[in-house]
């Protein structure tokens, strides 16, 4: 095994941030029981942040990006793990102030660490990543309040990024009638072969009538949007309805009233994907794996080599990315 390996390396030039891919030593690593192999890693709007220099994110530069990583274990002192077992570790610390994904070896603790489910290859595993686990964790979230097929259609927005597109092929595929709400225009077939039932602007979930209480239209919603978009989702949601909040593309501000709460029983539940334990991982993975892994699971994946990255961080920022990005980090 060579000490030297790759890694794209984001340093910090005055005022501004700059990557670059350079050779790194496998001795540079932080401590930790698990060093892995990185086969694939895939691109988030995270690493995007971390990449431009966002604080809370990232503090300290140089750093290497990437929250996922599917790889080979070489080497571990945790007897829980043996040399040559294929694993995944996403979120925790991981391409935030720990060396991410976008390096060929990453090491961490053993807690940060998973096996990989059955029913999935390494890059399977990271066409999901941290965006897919947090569609499936949401799913599972739904479920647990009775949301299901026969109770009315799920709203989706921001349905063209990776939480979204995910959310849309999982619920789609499970029977779910899925509105998928972007402001992508181009996004409108994609969207439609994932299995969106209806596509919307995103103009016709941002309601600015001042009403309260709109008319019932979705038995539940996942929002990664939040703003105006999450009030308006609030206010168009059936009694007993449940509405997930996943994201603040548009706005962190929540400018809504109590009528959704108090008159239809609407609830209102923060999904914190990154917060979960290992328990609730694992369960959640098993299921994307299995039976509710979607077929056409291939047409979210825009493949790429750790040498082509860099343009499609710049597109993750401008939101001209579709569906997932998957790094092949093995050579």
């Amino acid at each position: 095994m060579s000490n030297v390996y790759k890694a794209l390396i984001v340093r910090k030039d005055g005022g501004s941030f700059k990557r670059s891919i350079e050779e790194r030593n496998i001795s540079e690593l932080p401590k930790g029981e698990v060093l892995i192999r990185v086969h694939f890693s895939s691109l988030n709007y995270k690493d995007g942040l971390s990449c431009s220099g966002v604080r809370t994110v990232t503090r300290h530069y140089p750093h290497t990006p990437g929250v996922d990583a599917a790889g080979v274990i070489e080497s571990t002192s945790d007897n829980k793990f043996k040399v040559g077992d294929h694993v995944v570790v996403i979120s925790f610390d991981l391409g935030m102030n720990t060396p991410g994904g976008f390096g060929q070896y990453i090491r961490v603790p053993s807690s940060w660490v998973m096996p990989l489910p059955d029913g999935l290859s390494l890059r399977e595993s990271m066409i999901f990543g941290t965006a897919g686990y947090t569609a499936g964790y949401a799913l599972e979230l739904l479920q647990k309040q009775n949301i299901f097929p026969e109770h009315g259609p799920v709203l989706i927005t921001g349905a063209s990024g990776g939480v979204g597109s995910l959310s849309v092929a999982l619920l789609s595929s499970l029977g779910y009638a899925v509105s998928a709400s972007t402001g992508k225009s181009a996004a409108k077939d994609f969207l439609k072969k994932l299995g969106a039932s209806e596509v919307m602007d995103r103009k016709s979930v941002d309601d600015n009538s001042g009403r309260s209480l709109l008319k019932e239209v979705w038995a539940g919603a996942i929002d990664s949007v939040g703003g105006n978009t999450l009030v308006t989702a609030l206010n168009s949601t059936k009694k007993h309805g449940v509405v997930l909040s996943i994201g603040l593309v548009s706005s962190s501000k929540l400018e809504a009233t109590v009528f959704p709460f108090i008159m239809r029983g609407v609830i209102l539940q923060g999904v914190a994907s990154s917060e979960t334990s290992m328990t609730d991982r694992i369960a959640v993975w098993s299921k994307l794996a299995n039976e509710w892994k979607p077929k056409n699971l291939e047409y979210l994946v825009d493949d790429c080599s750790l040498e082509n990255l860099d343009s499609k961080i710049d597109k993750i920022l401008s939101g001209d990315i579709l569906g997932r990005v998957v790094v092949d980090m093995r050579s």
